[in-house]
């Protein structure tokens, strides 16, 4: 309990504290933290995930430069009593494995840790002496640490290396663990978490050798059999599926290295978490809670406009399966769409009420469905899209916007009976459902109707909302809120840009901004990691660019190489700042159609709006696999306020497709072929 605490307030204060970088940069494209004793201890945590499994892992080193681990394993299909959004089976196990080994009849003792990497998996670099320390008795460990892609697991490989000049004896014990549930807490009875040791024995390891084991943290239902894994087998799995479908699509290359390494990471992060349920797959947001579930706001309106620019065909099936989940709701007696869909997809969660979730989805279906390019997927679609927009409209208020019981943050912060989020997002939806419609062949009638609303919309919430605050020409985030709030963002990131200059100016003043990001209010200590991702990609759609860049990469290079990495985080203090995957989806998007400025109108059509930093010459983002298509857009630098527009792509000779100079910050329509 006493480290447990001591692991507490160190992270507090890692939170509090703005020290230099803990980790760099590698040229493998990881970030390491090479140990000194100066800066211990240092407790940090990072989520990890696969498709029947999620980690937390809680990781360290003590003041005498040893390693600290807890393992906090997480398997959403095995569910247990009550079967709510939160009985995913969760078990944390903090075994310490060297302990277990003996060299020449002697335990391990006085580690040292050298260096600790992450890159898709945590790599643990340490020297040992033994107990009883004879002179050449030099031991290297590492440690590496993952998910199993596609099983319900947690492996970790050891190699042990001899580094003096004789031979020693390796005792690897024959070792294992097993947790058995009670029956009347699971809803298939007891689970069984297992941890086994596979290569147990005894070695001779030679001068310069090393010999390796590995573990399986791992859990089944009675009826399914133990599962025998290769754990070499398992992480080539893993690898593979960051470089094909990670890092071999959507690549973002800059003059800023930091920057394209969290836009890298990010993806991962974004794209991992998606478990295959028996309702299919869902993308979870994490975070030793959210499991087997969809939520309107993390996956409908954050990630899932995503995945059709990463091409991952998983995160688009997700993606597309979260919608259908959510078209089963629809209704004519116009109750609310539920908030979650929890338990696999067999049940529903609503406990906030009416949070805008509706424009949420409507927001992201009609984005995803255009970048995914599918007339097919986007006619299966619709229905959901016009009945989510109909139930926007049927809640406009006698102000012209959307009346809902509260918004994402469900009750945490004041919203008022109508929010700036929910009617921002109704908006961008009807803007999208009238592109939407156009594609589809729809009746015109109907888009310029959706377009009118749109219209309309857009006086409302300038009426509504529109208000100087603390000096500032921004927007109250509900009638009569009279203290500044991070969701003024909202209207930048979809275009309403008539009290940008103020808005921006309120969200990177100290009223608003510090060194984690946004607070959520004015004078409150709280930050959400979502808010302030939206309003980085505002700013850089509404052409602050030099502001946004400068608070995109303080931001990056804090969430990559601080105190706390290596992704985006939900919230503090709520969470102890979880790496909730939907964020992550948020930071790339900062990328896509913030930096790029990308707006789908239509199957092959889009918008473009480049903002290329003062001081970069050129800027990439290659092997875009959204719109069908799997094309590259290159900015270069003409002079100082002119870039030119480069877009190739593989489904064609690039004859027809645009090399245009333009004003940096201006818009340009491309038509893919």
């Amino acid at each position: 309990m006493k480290r447990f605490l001591a692991i507490v307030i160190t992270c507090c204060i890692c939170t509090l504290v703005n020290a230099q970088n803990r980790w760099a940069l590698q040229d493998d494209g990881s970030i390491r933290w090479d140990i000194t004793a100066a800066g211990l201890p240092h407790y940090d945590h990072i989520e990890m995930s696969g498709q029947y499994i999620s980690t937390v892992i809680r990781y360290g080193v003590n003041a005498d430069q040893s390693f600290f681990e807890e393992r906090s394993l997480v398997f959403p299909m095995l569910r247990t009593i009550p079967n709510d959004t939160h009985a995913s089976l969760t078990h944390r196990i903090a075994t310490h494995i060297p302990s277990l080994l003996s060299i020449n009849g002697k335990t391990l003792q006085q580690e040292k840790v050298q260096s600790i990497s992450i890159h898709g998996s945590i790599t643990v670099e340490s020297a040992f002496t033994l107990s009883n320390h004879e002179s050449g008795d030099d031991i290297a460990m590492t440690r590496i640490i993952f998910p199993s892609y596609d099983a319900p697991a947690l492996c970790e490989i050891y190699k042990v290396k001899n580094l003096s000049q004789k031979a020693i004896t390796l005792y690897i014990p024959g070792f294992t663990q097993q947790y058995v549930t009670p029956f009347d807490k699971g809803v298939e009875g007891s689970y069984y978490i297992t941890a086994t040791i596979e290569h147990s024995g005894t070695y001779e390891v030679m001068p310069g050798e090393s010999q390796q084991f590995e573990i399986c943290f791992s859990a089944r239902s009675k009826k399914e059999a133990q599962a025998v894994l290769s754990v070499d087998k398992e992480l080539e799995k893993r690898q593979q599926f960051i470089s094909n479908e990670i890092e071999l699509s959507l690549i973002l290359q800059t003059p800023d290295s930091i920057l394209d390494a969290a836009f890298r990471f990010a993806k991962l992060r974004a794209a991992e978490s998606i478990y295959k349920t028996k309702g299919g797959y869902l993308h979870g947001p994490g975070g030793e809670a959210y499991y087997a579930a969809i939520w309107a706001n993390d996956q409908a309106e954050y990630v899932n406009p995503f995945f059709p620019f990463l091409g991952y065909e998983i995160g688009n099936a997700s993606a597309l399966n979260a919608f259908r989940h959510f078209a089963r709701y629809i209704n004519d007696e116009n109750n609310p769409i539920p908030s979650s869909i929890i338990a696999e997809g067999t049940d529903i969660w609503n406990g906030a009420g009416d949070r805008g979730d509706a424009a949420m989805i409507a927001y992201g279906a009609t984005r995803y469905a255009l970048a995914r390019g599918s007339k097919e997927e986007a006619q299966e679609l619709w229905p959901l899209i016009t009945w989510c927009l109909e139930y926007c409209h049927s809640k406009l208020n006698t102000d012209g916007v959307v009346a809902s019981d509260c918004d994402e943050l469900e009750g945490r912060f004041p919203a008022g009976d109508a929010n700036l989020c929910t009617s921002s997002l109704y908006y961008d939806a009807l803007v999208s459902a009238s592109y939407l419609g156009e594609a589809l062949a729809m009746d015109n009638q109907i888009t310029a109707e959706y377009s009118k609303q749109a219209d309309a919309l857009r006086n409302a919430i300038e009426k509504h909302f529109g208000k100087d605050l603390e000096g500032f020409h921004t927007y109250q985030y509900y009638k009569g809120n009279d203290k500044l709030r991070s969701w003024i963002c909202i209207p930048l990131t979809v275009d309403i840009l008539d009290r940008a200059d103020g808005t921006i100016s309120a969200l990177f003043s100290d009223k608003l901004w510090h060194d984690d990001g946004l607070l959520t209010e004015q004078g409150d200590g709280t930050y959400w990691d979502r808010s302030t991702l939206y309003a980085l990609r505002g700013a850089l759609r509404a052409n602050h660019i030099e502001e946004a860049m400068q608070h995109l990469q303080a931001y990056s290079e804090r969430r990559l190489l601080g105190e706390h990495v290596p992704y985006p985080i939900e919230a503090y203090p709520e969470g102890s700042q979880r790496h909730l995957s939907a964020e992550s989806g948020l930071y790339c998007r900062v990328i896509t159609e913030g930096l790029f400025g990308i707006r789908p109108t239509g199957f092959k059509s889009f918008t473009i709006t480049p903002h290329l930093p003062d001081g970069w010459s050129e800027m990439t983002l290659s092997h875009v696999k959204a719109f069908g298509d799997d094309f590259t857009i290159r900015i270069e630098r003409r002079s100082a306020r002119k870039v030119c527009v480069i877009i190739t792509s593989k489904n064609s000779n690039n004859s027809n497709l645009p090399r245009r100079v333009i004003t940096n910050g201006d818009c340009l329509s491309i038509k893919l072929p």
